[in-house]
């Protein structure tokens, strides 16, 4: 087992990536907190710009719940077809439309537990929407993520919901609400699966990786 980095180790990790970018941004597009939900329930299983590419026209005849419904399952089908589990995304997108307008007002629910009440909206997402609408330090916890966060000993854990407390409990508070954004892209274009680049890290002389590449 790695050794986990140290209070300062973690404090000196996420300084540089401030430094690096102050203000991180997720690179889903949206419009607003609907749009935002939509996108980021569609990423399960695809890429960003996937999912990017197929909600820039769909969201333009459709960003909210109301016009959702009034655009209909086909239609959404017509338009997401290209992202992966189009079809079971197109329902959960339909039904979770629905119970916005009719038990919300069709405002998107601004709690963990209302936003996973929702079909097709688990931890990671309702994660999501808290951390990059309402700007609360929710840590959304995806492959890269937990990739980094062992790999590195930022954030051991078995699991994704292990590794989503080790940010939470380990990551200094000033750190906490971009935490996610800066894992995440580092995870996706520098420490990434199959070969790092470790050379272009700026954590990795604190990284307790032992098989860094050059």
């Amino acid at each position: 087992m790695l050794r986990p980095m140290t209070y300062h180790e973690i404090r000196e990790a996420f300084r540089r990536f401030a430094a690096a970018e102050a203000e991180p941004k997720g690179e889903l597009h949206h419009l607003n907190a609907y749009t935002l939900l939509v996108a980021v329930a569609l990423s399960a299983q695809a890429t960003d710009k996937g999912v990017n590419k197929a909600t820039g026209p769909l969201f333009a005849v459709a960003d909210t719940p109301e016009a959702m419904l009034a655009l209909g399952e086909e239609r959404l089908i017509g338009f997401i077809k290209t992202i992966g589990l189009f079809r079971n995304k197109a329902k959960n997108v339909m039904k979770l439309s629905r119970i916005l307008v009719e038990e919300y007002g069709g405002e998107v629910p601004s709690s963990r537990e209302a936003l996973q009440s929702l079909p097709g909206v688990g931890r990671k997402t309702a994660n999501v929407v808290l951390n990059m609408w309402w700007g609360l330090p929710a840590q959304a916890v995806d492959t890269h993520i937990f990739r980094l966060g062992n790999r590195a000993g930022l954030a051991p854990g078995r699991d994704v919901v292990a590794v989503e407390r080790a940010i939470e409990d380990r990551v200094p508070a000033e750190y906490q609400r971009h935490a996610h954004h800066w894992m995440i892209l580092h995870g996706r274009y520098i420490c990434t699966a199959r070969k790092p680049r470790c050379a272009d890290c700026l954590i990795s002389d604190l990284c307790q990786f032992e098989e860094k590449t050059t």
